[in-house]
């Protein structure tokens, strides 16, 4: 009977071993931010003044820092549920926007009299000076980062309410914890993709998928290749097959735009129209009709004009064809000019 009461003892009491898995993206993004938010209180605590230095109260103002992050988290749930309308529907619920402010608040507590009467918040030296301040606690190892996320694991915990951005699950034994972990959203996990490897948590897996520089994607223009994402801005530009291209005779009148794989073929397919073309820019005394029929003749002799790949190449051939074929009684009826291609080889 005593044992089947301490099982239904142990159904009743609630779960007390708690899932510690957080955000990595989040946490560390708050990490990072405490360092220059402490160099903002340094500086604005020390401006004007000749016997103190921000070094000289980095350690006093990191304890004080700390401590105030702290207690305003600890607050910050009973502080948004006093909100109430438009303020409760502007508040912020990103861990590191409320964060930020938090440090944005302690820098201005820790502001002495010279930075609040001088227009020193907007002045460009007083950005120098953080950003000074910032790398030489960063060459000194003045605050480690694995201690800066060690706080900013706790401050993550307690303005994330939602649970948005940490889990809150909570289990009876050891044995349920491990099975939950295996599958929790929050597990950290490493990108797959050969040449990445970037951290992230499970519940980021599609989003950094969507954007990682080294997945194997096939072609944003449907060429049969499939290459890294980060190639494939230079490969839709550069030798991609499907890349849209003018065609070379573009200039003399021909304004189509088609796929590099396809420019041979376009080429073939039009030749009557860009030889036209040609004889019309270098004849241009002589009548429609006269160049229709000079071009319906030249195009007897397509397989020499179809090698021609450009208006300068094809304007030579047709000179030369010209040159052999066609007498000068021709052009005096046609209205032809028989040095018409002179100028254009060298155009």
């Amino acid at each position: 009977m005593e044992h089947v009461h301490e099982e239904i003892g142990d159904e009743k009491r609630a779960p007390s071993i708690h899932c510690d898995l957080y955000d990595t993206e989040i946490s560390r993004k708050i990490a990072q931010m405490l360092l220059p938010g402490l160099a903002t209180a340094c500086v604005d605590n020390t401006t004007g003044d000749i016997f103190r230095t921000p070094a000289l109260v980095a350690v006093d103002l990191r304890t004080e820092f700390v401590e105030y992050l702290t207690q305003r988290s600890e607050s910050f749930v009973a502080e948004a549920t006093i909100l109430e309308g438009d303020l409760a529907a502007e508040a912020s619920d990103d861990p590191y926007e409320i964060v930020a402010d938090f440090a944005d608040d302690f820098a201005t507590l820790k502001m002495n009299l010279f930075g609040r009467i001088s227009g020193w918040l907007l002045s460009e030296k007083r950005e120098d000076k953080i950003d000074d301040i910032v790398q030489e606690m960063e060459l000194s190892k003045f605050w480690a980062i694995d201690r800066r996320e060690a706080i900013a694991r706790t401050l993550l915990k307690n303005v994330d309410f939602k649970g948005a951005f940490h889990c809150v699950m909570k289990f009876h034994t050891a044995e349920d914890l491990a099975e939950h972990v295996a599958s929790c959203g929050f597990r950290s996990m490493i990108c797959t993709n050969e040449g990445c490897n970037t951290r992230f948590t499970a519940a980021h897996l599609e989003k950094h998928d969507l954007a990682c520089p080294f997945k194997i994607i096939p072609c944003e223009q449907n060429c049969s290749e499939s290459l890294m994402r980060r190639d494939m801005d230079r490969h839709c530009i550069t030798n991609c097959p499907m890349k849209l291209v003018k065609c070379p005779f573009y200039q003399v009148g021909c304004q189509s735009t088609v796929t590099q794989c396809t420019l041979e073929q376009h080429n073939h397919d039009n030749l009557r129209d860009h030889v036209l073309h040609v004889l019309q820019r270098y004849h241009k005394d002589a009548s429609a009709d006269d160049l229709k029929h000079q071009a319906e003749q030249l195009e007897l002799f397509s397989g020499e004009l179809a090698l021609a790949r450009d208006v300068k190449s094809l304007t030579l051939a047709l000179k030369d064809l010209e040159a052999r074929l066609l007498q000068p009684e021709a052009y005096m009826t046609s209205g032809l000019q028989p040095d018409a291609y002179t100028t254009t080889s060298d155009a």
